[in-house]
């Protein structure tokens, strides 16, 4: 997946009054690059007119780094939207992300992380039936050899591959589009990784559910954002984002 491209700043707004609905509201989402795809084709099958701002998709691999970039794009953007919204899982912040939201008043999408949100209460059965799964995504398919081969080290010290998953036993391909290509993909990956491979169609499950039921409230007060200050604003680098629209 291509990266997201910066585009111009958006003007500042003032604030909309309650009572107004989300429609007439600027909208910004913050989300993880490893969302995006489903993400945009969520917001254009709905028709939400919102702007898209996304985390470099690297911090999916690298958890301690999540709260601080998201918190950064909440003191670039809470001054010139109306809502904000957090597109993420905790995804492995220990609650950390969930503890910058609460200082803004930004929610975010319910789950632990992409893989509940796409197979739902599916997930923890899965994950009960047998606990050393290695999940895929269309997102991880695509970005496998760099997001995970190479970031584990495995392109230069291949014999670590028999370490980092020696407690696994299948491979889960959580399935989002229909693409032959990324089928023939997981079946490599699975051939590389020793393991069987069972493949599961979620398409955007609980994601796109979840974030209906966010935008039908989001008008309400409670969600209106605020300024604060941290000790990470000044502090972070590493954000890509980029704007879209209905009119992408």
């Amino acid at each position: 997946m291509n990266k997201m491209n910066r585009m111009s700043e958006v003007s500042k707004l003032d604030s909309v009054s309650s009572g107004h609905s989300v429609r007439e509201m600027r909208v910004a989402f913050v989300l993880c690059g490893a969302l995006a795809r489903e993400v945009i084709a969520i917001v254009r099958k709905h028709g939400w007119d919102v702007s898209l701002y996304g985390v470099d998709a690297q911090a999916h691999m690298r958890p301690e780094r999540i709260a601080p970039l998201v918190e950064r794009k909440l003191r670039e953007l809470i001054p010139r939207f109306d809502r904000v919204v957090v597109i993420y899982g905790d995804c492995g912040t220990g609650g950390a992300l969930d503890e910058v939201l609460r200082r803004y008043n930004v929610p975010r999408i319910a789950g632990p992380h992409c893989y509940e949100m796409y197979a739902g209460v599916a997930f923890a059965a899965m994950l009960n039936e047998e606990p050393g799964t290695f999940f895929l995504t269309d997102f991880l398919l695509q970005g496998f050899d760099g997001l995970v081969w190479k970031g584990l080290g495995l392109d230069r010290f291949p014999e670590l591959k028999e370490i980092y998953f020696a407690n696994y036993r299948r491979v889960v391909y959580l399935v989002q589009r229909d693409d032959d290509a990324l089928v023939t993909q997981a079946h490599a990956v699975a051939e590389r990784l020793g393991l069987p491979l069972e493949i599961r169609p979620t398409g955007y499950g609980a994601l796109e559910t979840r974030l209906t039921a966010l935008m039908d409230e989001l008008a309400d007060e409670r969600y209106r954002p605020r300024v604060t200050h941290s000790r990470y604003a000044a502090s972070v680098t590493g954000c890509s984002w980029r704007r879209a629209s209905k009119a992408d």
